[in-house]
């Protein structure tokens, strides 16, 4: 089959409009769409107005065997197209408009095209006059209203996207408004977190110190001592200047105080007195003091159970930080409280003192013995216990040296000792001997306070004889030391400390003690430290003994010092301690 061809001239506006329907009519029967249609008859249109303002031009019009319809139009301006039956239309700008042309002289006329006998076959392309105008002109405004339908519903498409873009964009910026809130509202959660981390850290270190303060004031029974020790605690960070001022004081008349400073001893109430208020918790505003014009001042009541003094602070900056007085007010109420603890300690032991040594007689003077005491309060505690020493005649004329120790620290403990040191001087005045005044002592003891106990040794000298008889409850050896210098312990078994929960009868010891030796009497406070046994205590005693010598044996009082300054080098001891020393002499 082979393809069928005409050409037509185009010589005026008419021509171009009946060439224009021809072709309409021949791209309807290709079944393109409509739009591909009114595209391509759009274009020959506006081709064919070009061609006929030129001057005129040829268009040539071939029918392929296999549906391809093409167009040529010659002139000034070439333009060539294909069109593909029942397919899409390639659109204009699929062929060049640099394509050549062939010549309009050498297309055939249309009686030149093969006859339609000849090819069996072959179409014959309808002439433009064929073409009906005015159905053209119909079909054209069908493909016109089809496009304009498609364009409608483009528009209407478009119009659903553009409403479907601008709602996006709201949602976007809405969403960004969003994320712009999300932001501010976490920066601000920062902000706070940072305050509250530094609140919490402020807080925690206050705290710290308020603790450690605490517990540096309550560790000390000396109101000297305490008093010392705050201007030290809160000098530089936390005050300037510190002054502390105990109400009962008449070393210090109120006339030389801060008026903010008496008007809180009096009150009981924190007083701040500066240029401009403080408005701090708990605290009264006054007038700039005058003796610190410049300066505020915070007047703190010492206060336990009752007003101990005032703690007057001069600001360490312009102002006192609220948080830092809420820790100053209950500092200031500790340090009232350790005040009250130390002078009712001082008073407890200025009275335990006072009963204790009452209880420590002044030594007889004897013919035949030469006698020597030291008492010792401990260094740590209430410097108070149960030691005692004693020394009396019996009916006799023999003499009774004791020493014992009732366990125990405290007004307690100097109260049985007393009870003690009174029946024993009972029991020897019956005649009794040390074994059987410690007898009746365990059993009084068992009896009256069945939970305290208590250790002693009694000796006993007899005026014209070399031996002394003794006997212990319980009790550290003595120390014996010869003419000679010999020292011995008298270590011989003691019988059970005074007060045990039983049935016992002490025995008594008899020992050689010829004219110029000397019995040490001691308690385990002399003898007993905590870095040490009881054992290295007494064998350093035994050598202090063995290098006493003569000027210090010559007066006894110096050889007690002497035996003491050796024990006690490192000053410190947690007992009471109690030496009774005893020097037999020609009578």
């Amino acid at each position: 089959m082979t393809a069928a061809r005409d050409t037509w001239t185009i010589a005026s506006a008419a021509d171009a409009a009946r060439a224009r329907a021809g072709l309409a009519r021949l791209v309807a029967d290709t079944g393109a769409p409509a739009l591909d249609r009114a595209r391509f008859l759009s274009a020959l249109g506006v081709r064919l107005r070009h061609a006929v303002d030129a001057g005129g031009a040829e268009l040539t019009v071939t029918a392929g065997p296999d549906g391809r319809l093409g167009i040529a139009l010659g002139g000034p301006e070439p333009w060539r197209h294909t069109l593909v039956r029942s397919g899409a239309l390639p659109g204009p700008q699929d062929e060049p408009h640099s394509e050549a042309m062939p010549d309009p002289q050498d297309a055939p006329h249309a009686d030149e095209l093969p006859d339609p006998q000849d090819e069996p076959h072959a179409e014959a392309l309808p002439a433009p006059q064929e073409a009906p105008l005015a159905e053209a002109l119909l079909s054209a405004d069908e493909d016109a209203a089809a496009v304009l339908t498609s364009l409608a519903e483009t528009e209407e498409l478009l119009r659903l996207h553009r409403e479907e873009l601008h709602q996006t964009n709201q949602g976007v910026l809405a969403l960004h408004a969003e994320l712009e809130a999300a932001a501010l509202a976490q920066r601000d959660l920062l902000d706070a977190e940072r305050a509250a981390r530094a609140e919490a850290e402020n807080a925690r270190r206050l705290l710290t110190f308020l603790a450690n303060a605490s517990a540096v004031l309550h560790a000390s029974l000396d109101h000297e001592d305490i008093l010392r020790r705050l201007p030290e605690l809160l000098v530089p960070e936390y005050a300037r200047h510190v002054d502390v001022w105990l109400v009962d004081d008449e070393r210090t008349p109120p006339g030389d105080r801060a008026a903010a400073t008496v008007t809180a001893a009096r009150t009981g109430r924190p007083q701040h007195a500066g240029p401009h208020p403080g408005q701090l918790p708990g605290v009264d505003d006054l007038p700039a003091s005058a003796l610190f014009p410049d300066r505020p001042l915070l007047c703190l009541p010492l206060g336990g159970r009752t007003v101990q003094g005032v703690l007057t602070l001069a600001a360490p900056g312009e102002r006192f930080d609220p948080d830092t007085t809420v820790m100053l007010l209950e500092l200031a109420r500790r340090a009232g409280i350790a005040l009250e603890n130390a002078r009712q300690y001082e008073q407890h032991r200025d009275v335990a003192e006072a009963l204790q040594r009452a209880q420590l007689t002044d030594l007889p003077a004897v013919p035949g013995l030469d006698l020597a005491a030291r008492y010792l309060p401990a260094t740590h505690g209430l410097n108070i216990g149960g030691d005692w020493y004693d020394a009396f005649s019996q009916p006799d004329g023999s003499v009774l040296t004791v020493i014992g120790d009732v366990t125990g620290h405290g007004l307690r403990a100097a109260v049985i000792m007393g009870q003690l040191r009174t029946a024993l001087r009972a029991y020897a005045v019956e005649g009794n001997g040390p074994a059987r005044i410690l007898t009746l002592l365990h059993r009084m003891l068992r009896h009256q306070q069945p939970e305290l106990y208590a250790t002693c040794a009694i000796a006993r000298f007899t005026p014209g004889e070399p031996e002394v008889v003794w006997a212990a409850a319980g009790h550290p050896p003595a120390v014996a030391r010869g003419p000679r210098g010999e020292v011995r312990v008298l270590d011989a078994k003691p019988g059970i400390m005074l007060g045990v929960p039983l049935p016992y009868e002490y025995e008594e010891h008899t020992v050689e003690l010829p004219a110029g030796s000397v019995l040490a009497l001691y308690t385990d406070g002399l003898v007993e430290r905590r870095a040490a046994g009881i054992d290295v205590g007494i064998d350093r005693l035994a050598r202090a003994m063995q290098v006493l010598g003569a000027a210090e044996l010559a007066k006894l009082d110096a050889a007690a010092d002497a035996l003491l300054r050796p024990m006690l080098h490192d000053s410190e001891h947690d007992d009471d301690i109690c030496l009774l020393l005893c020097r037999t002499t020609i009578a």
